[in-house]
């Protein structure tokens, strides 16, 4: 049983910590973009952009958003692997809060009234099937 115990401590010992080694580094060069998009909707009440140019090596940008309060927030920012991610935030416009609290209303509802199709009718005569009577005297 002693020699059993010594030849598994021995094997789970001369087993490598990492069978797989160490992963393999890519060197990937900087790849520059450009984008940029904008979307306006009204009905919705959506109204927000970005646009951002890289020449592989530093970042910059900017994106705007419509805000719930009705002021409009933008961001611009430089990225690059000395100075980090740095914004600058700049609001546009006052903030309205309305007196009642709720989702805001980008469209506009319309109305509809119902009509009945037919007119209902008792199909007998109801009856009751008991006097009424006062419970007080």
């Amino acid at each position: 049983a002693v020699l059993l115990l010594a030849s598994l401590v021995g094997v789970a010992l001369s087993a490598p910590s990492d069978p797989y080694g160490k992963p393999p580094v890519y060197k990937e060069e900087p790849k520059p973009h450009a984008f940029n998009y904008g979307v306006n909707d009204e009905y919705k009440g959506l109204n927000f952009g970005h646009s951002e140019d890289s020449d592989g090596k530093q970042v910059t940008g900017s994106y705007t958003v419509q805000l719930p309060d009705g002021r409009k927030q933008t961001v611009e920012y430089e990225a690059d692997h000395h100075k980090g991610y740095v914004a600058k935030v700049s609001y546009y416009g006052e903030a309205q809060y309305p007196h009642e609290y709720g989702p805001a209303i980008t469209f506009k509802p319309q109305t509809y009234h119902a009509q009945p199709s037919y007119q209902p009718e008792p199909s007998y005569q109801p009856e009751p099937s008991y006097q009424p009577e006062p419970i007080y005297t």
